[in-house]
């Protein structure tokens, strides 16, 4: 997405593995913001190289670890309710970005149909360990043959976004579900952090969306934007990594209270840490 004529937002650095600094460029129009410069392919995936990375990971070595994989299997539990509300009758899941696989190992043993995409190769191989199958990529399944498409925390890392969007399109069944979870730039937590707010994490984001921006960019394919909502759990994993990165420790504590913070005031606007925005296809 071309950055002219859009309006300088923030500096900030890689905190997390190359020390790197980038720019946000925030576009009016869609209410996001654009990460500038943003990596080619072939050198992208060393960005990827993080022990702060932990959805490519089982590992449980750390304290921080464990309260991950606790709140993740809770989680876990919440996106299958969610998908089986919108789709009761239940048939082909598709998750892009599956990372281990525990998202799809649990639609699985609940009597969907599913397939994954995970460009990670040490992620993939954990997940086919516990029976998840994949292509390599989604050209490769037939138009019109998913009828639930989960992309969790996965469309900001994409780097042709339109393109993307007109692939979910053609994988859709006609009334199919598109779940979509991404961070929100506009949260509590993301404007007290600004440039240490580690849900920017730049340069893997390349896209910083707002719910504006989300309902905008599917219209153009039209798919509708039907729900939004909370990931109460992210303001405090965002804020613990935000401390990291600002003061060079783990502050339990204040990022709690942080998180508390934010989640608080997000119920006024609806502009929680994350959202989950729910979709269908026309």
């Amino acid at each position: 997405m071309d950055i002219t004529n859009k309006k300088h937002f923030l500096q900030l650095k890689d905190y997390s593995v190359s020390q790197e600094t980038f720019d946000l460029y925030y576009d009016e129009l869609l209410d996001m913001l654009i990460t500038h410069p943003q990596p080619s392919l072939d050198v992208l995936g060393k960005y990827y190289e993080s022990a702060d990375y932990i959805s490519h990971t089982d590992s449980k070595r750390s304290i921080f670890e464990k309260a991950y994989h606790f709140v993740k299997n809770i989680a876990l539990k919440n996106k299958l309710n969610l998908i089986n509300s919108y789709q009761p009758s239940k048939g082909m899941i598709l998750d892009i970005g599956a990372g281990t696989g525990d998202f799809l190992s649990v639609a699985q043993n609940n009597g969907w149909k599913t397939i994954g995409v995970e460009p990670s190769d040490k992620a993939k191989g954990i997940a086919k360990a516990k029976g998840v199958l994949f292509v390599e990529n989604t050209s490769e399944l037939e138009s019109h043959s998913c009828d639930v498409i989960s992309m969790w925390h996965v469309l900001e890392h994409v780097p042709d976004l339109d393109q993307q969007i007109k692939e979910l399109k053609r994988l859709l069944k006609p009334n199919g579900t598109l779940i979509v979870a991404v961070p929100n730039f506009k949260s509590f937590d993301a404007k007290h952090y600004g440039k240490f707010w580690a849900a920017y994490d730049v340069p893997i984001h390349f896209w910083h969306f707002s719910k504006k921006a989300i309902e905008l960019l599917f219209q153009k394919e039209n798919i509708s934007l039907i729900k939004v909502l909370p990931m109460k759990f992210d303001s405090f994993y965002v804020s613990l990594l935000s401390e990291k990165y600002r003061t060079g420790k783990m502050n339990y504590l204040k990022a709690f209270f942080i998180g508390l913070q934010s989640n608080f005031k997000a119920k006024q606007k609806m502009e929680y840490s994350s959202h989950i925005y729910v979709l269908k296809n026309n």
